[in-house]
């Protein structure tokens, strides 16, 4: 009996195959730590091969899970980190590493366009604002500094798409990362227009044609069979970017309460839902992103810190270090079981902390590839607790200073990612955006929403209506309100935090035009 679908979200940390029944029960999952490597001149790339290799052995980790699997599977679906640029040559094989979204080379090129006659026309046509992360970025670097790569490369994929290709040997990609890098929302289709005004058109041949994964799909091949002992002919679907496929799990598809969802994860991904291409709204200042959900008429208006829990992980992995240097060892899984013991422990809105750390810069609700972190009044009496606080409580008032930029905060934000497991962290983030906050108890919600893609592609479901009233709104929890006192406090700090990134701008650039002088 087919009665499992899997999904595969290969994220920045881990990639993951989690399998599910056809009504939403999770069964099991395996994960594999990711890595990537840095290159000069900011560069952060990903092995293809090893990538593949690694998705492989998460399918092959579910088979000592569940008894039969082979049997049992009804569909694959695949999703996986956004943005980047995964060069293939007409035989299938990797040109160099994977430019992943951490990627800063590109980051004078973006700002030199954003500078010139056709930032706006841009804007308008893909309805999200132009970063160092994303792909046209990336060519554009590569045309002035690694043309070779571009001869030498048939496709240029997103990571799920090279996943996608050795899965099925298609070579596709689909209409949310298409229309978000060179595409117009509006007709969910490729725009020549823009790769003329990007002097991108020679690069044209690379873009894939795009697979709306909940209409159609493609059969593992025999290849792919062989490799993860998994049934050839099983339907694989490409699901749409892991932003939007995490939202479909965790609840932004919500046509009657209409929530906001935010994602903490590597990155912080805060989210509106708009029904209707006329109902998108373009900010003045060319900020935020507009992307397509797997349903029709339906989009996602989001804007997007760089880095959200890679902050946590950098102020941790620094007492690792420090433990280290003593001969103690102490793991960054250890450390994060004191969080709520070290937020509770301090005061809220002593310090702001501004979480710029990667390495890329700010996308959201700026676009400002020299941003770059720090803490702004500390004195003596502060120690690690009152660090970790304002480290949590930046992320907070980072997810405000997006919403804010979108309009209002929503009356109801549903929360996902792993750091949302958090009570503590949880309560600072709904007192500091002065929102009531939902989790739901499902547990890999970006492997969940390609799942339900899948769902409703092979048929199971009529609609992603029906999908989603099974699937994502019986594991919501009840609304969590949040403290009005608390709130008022952080109402008071939230406006220095934005005076604080408003007067650092030229500080960032000041500091980045002397790190390049040296």
């Amino acid at each position: 009996m087919k009665d499992v679908i899997i999904g595969i979200d290969a994220g920045t940390s881990v990639i993951k195959s989690v399998a599910f029944t056809l009504e939403g029960k999770q069964l099991a999952h395996c994960a594999i730590a990711n890595s990537y490597d840095t290159v000069a001149g900011g560069g952060v790339e990903q092995d293809p091969i090893r990538t593949w290799k690694d998705t492989v052995n998460t399918l092959k980790g579910l088979h000592e899970r569940i008894p039969n699997l082979s049997e049992r599977v009804a569909a694959i679906s695949v999703t996986g980190q956004g943005d980047g640029t995964w060069l293939i040559d007409s035989d299938g094989l990797p040109v160099g590493g994977g430019w992943l979204w951490l990627d800063a080379r590109a980051g004078a090129l973006v700002e030199e366009f954003q500078r010139g006659p056709h930032q706006r026309a841009r804007f308008e046509l893909t309805g999200t604002g132009f970063a160092a992360c994303q792909q046209s970025a990336h060519l554009m670097w590569m045309k002035i500094h690694d043309p070779v790569a571009l001869r030498k490369s048939s496709v240029a994929f997103h990571c799920k798409d090279w996943l996608y290709m050795n899965l099925t040997g298609e070579r596709v990609t689909d209409p949310s990362e298409g229309c978000f890098t060179f595409g117009d929302f509006r007709t969910r289709q490729y725009s020549e227009d823009l790769l003329e005004m990007m002097d991108l058109r020679d690069c044209g041949r690379l873009l894939p044609p795009m697979l709306d994964g909940a209409q159609e799909h493609h059969a593992l091949s025999d290849d792919a069979a062989k490799a993860t002992g998994l049934v050839p002919g099983t339907p694989v679907i490409l699901g749409y970017v892991d932003v939007i496929c995490t939202a479909l799990g965790a609840g932004l598809y919500d046509k009657d309460e209409k929530p906001g969802c935010t994602i903490i994860g590597s990155t912080g991904i805060h989210m509106n839902l708009v029904s209707g291409c006329d109902n998108v709204v373009l900010n003045p200042d060319c900020t935020g992103f507009t992307m397509l959900m797997p349903v029709e008429g339906f989009y996602s208006q989001m804007q997007s810190n760089m880095a959200s829990t890679l902050n946590i992980d950098w102020l941790l992995d620094m007492a690792v270090g420090l433990f280290a240097d003593q001969g103690l060892v102490r793991t960054r899984k250890e450390l994060l079981t004191f969080i709520d013991t070290w937020l509770s422990s301090s005061i809220p809105g002593e310090l702001i902390y501004q979480p710029y750390i990667a390495e890329a810069g700010e996308r959201g609700p700026i676009i400002d590839s020299t941003a770059r972190a720090g803490f702004i009044g500390l004195n003596t009496s502060h120690g690690f607790a009152d660090l970790v606080r304002s480290v949590v409580e930046g992320l907070a008032l980072a997810a405000r200073d997006c919403y804010t930029a979108m309009g209002t905060v929503p009356e109801e934000i549903r929360l996902t990612g792993g750091a949302a497991r958090s009570q503590a962290l949880r309560q600072v983030f709904g007192n500091v955006l002065g929102t009531s906050l939902r989790t739901s108890s499902r547990e890999e919600a970006g492997a969940a929403g390609a799942a339900m893609i899948a769902a409703v592609s092979i048929g199971h479901y009529a609609s992603m209506d029906d999908c989603v009233a099974e699937w994502v709104s019986p594991l919501l929890g009840s609304l969590e309100a949040h403290n009005p006192d608390e709130t008022a406090r952080y109402d008071a700090l939230f406006p220095a935090y934005v005076a604080a990134r408003q007067a650092l701008q030229p500080v960032w650039r000041q500091l980045a035009d002397a790190r390049s002088a040296i």
